[in-house]
């Protein structure tokens, strides 16, 4: 069990939330995963963020100590979830990895 660093008070991880999102092929969906996985959390100690591939669907597990945390989280992941979507739509054709 994980503890808060300076109080040993156990970190409690309240809040979860999971996101699916199908692509058009198991390559895109490694282009993105790619692209999302360099961006760690900002605050690790507060949202965790768990991220695979299968098959064409990209699936994401959130978890905050806080709503707001979570929240706050979620919105960016997707900000930048549909920039990466949009840019391999726009120019990923044929490009290998």
């Amino acid at each position: 069990m994980e503890t808060a660093a300076q109080t040993d008070i156990p970190i409690k991880w309240d809040f979860s939330c999971d996101l699916e999102v199908d692509h058009e092929s198991e390559e895109n969906a490694r282009m993105v995963y790619s692209a999302l996985a360099v961006d760690k959390e900002l605050q690790p100690d507060k949202v965790k963020r768990q991220m695979t591939v299968s098959d064409v669907k990209l699936s994401v597990h959130l978890k905050a100590v806080e709503a707001r945390f979570l929240r706050a989280s979620y919105t960016a992941f997707v900000d930048v979830l549909k920039l990466a979507t949009k840019t391999i739509d726009e120019f990923g054709k044929g490009i290998d990895l």
